[in-house]
């Protein structure tokens, strides 16, 4: 588990601990000590697991700033969410429990996330996104470990819409040599997921010094990257994976796709009939209509 003092929800607790109640230390001793059970828990449970009441629990998130239980939950969820090992994960989600219909229970997960997603994405910083997307001259796509599969799948559909496009796996030093030798003013999407592996923050720190644009495509507001970032989106999230929730980041990545391809027009048409042509002639992709 990361640190607790490393985070802003834990160290506002410390701070402010010796000047609340009793019944409210209880409260913030309980959550720094065992953050990853407070996460999941409603302000009932809580409220009795520290032997208070509901409204204790209600005054003492407000007292941390927090506008509801909720916004503080999330809050608490991401510290949670970045620090977590695989064991722990794995403890989460009762991987060893027996007899629980794990694909029903994956599916409606995925459900919620889907919808908490939709009521709380930024759209304006989406299409900003799609703004970049469109008028640079050239655009790498850049992830490592899990990133990489978004960075993959983001890079590759790009390529279907638009030249200039290249994708980068981070966890690879020459990483650095092309985006030094890159063409002026390139726009860099760095696509960076919990545990945020320390060669993407490295090279976020390289592309700032640059003349280049970074843009950041992660999965919490406490992304190490988002400080070095020309802009960040968030993907917002409801559950704490045991891998990495693909779902949202999926979908956001679809939406950016469709959208710079509703705004290319005729160039579209010209460029993906050209990419139909020269699959056709080197038999790139399997057909249906005899040779």
């Amino acid at each position: 588990m990361t640190d607790p003092e490393s985070h802003p929800v834990i160290n506002d607790i410390s701070s402010k601990l010796d000047s609340l109640t009793p019944k409210a230390q209880t409260l913030g001793t309980y959550i720094m000590q065992n953050p990853s059970k407070a996460v999941f828990m409603t302000t009932k449970e809580l409220a009795e697991t520290c032997e208070t009441s509901e409204a204790t629990v209600v005054r003492f998130v407000g007292t941390l700033g927090y506008k509801g239980y909720s916004e503080f939950q999330e809050a608490l969820k991401d510290f949670v969410n970045t620090g977590l090992s695989l064991p722990e994960r794995a403890a989460i989600k009762g991987i060893k429990e027996p007899g629980v219909d794990r694909l029903h229970r994956g599916i409606l997960e995925e459900l919620n996330n889907l919808k908490y997603l939709y009521e709380n994405i930024n759209v304006e910083t989406m299409n900003a996104f799609v703004d970049h997307l469109d008028k640079s001259h050239t655009v790498y796509v850049v992830g490592s470990r899990l990133s990489y599969t978004f960075a993959y799948y983001l890079g590759w559909s790009l390529t279907k819409i638009r030249k200039g496009v290249h994708i980068l796996k981070g966890s690879d030093s020459t990483c650095f040599d092309m985006l030094t030798n890159a063409h002026p003013e390139s726009l860099v999407i760095l696509a960076a997921s919990t545990r945020y592996p320390n060669e993407l923050i490295k090279l976020s720190k390289m592309i700032r010094r640059s003349n280049h644009t970074l843009l950041t495509l992660t999965d919490s507001t406490i992304c190490p990257v988002i400080q070095f970032a020309d802009l960040s989106l968030v993907v917002p999230s409801r559950s704490i994976p045991f891998i990495g929730n693909v779902s949202g980041m999926l979908a956001v990545i679809q939406y950016m796709v469709q959208e710079l391809a509703g705004r290319r027009g005729e160039d579209l048409f010209t460029y993906q009939k050209q990419l139909e042509q020269v699959y056709l002639e080197n038999d790139i992709l399997f057909n249906l209509e005899p040779k």
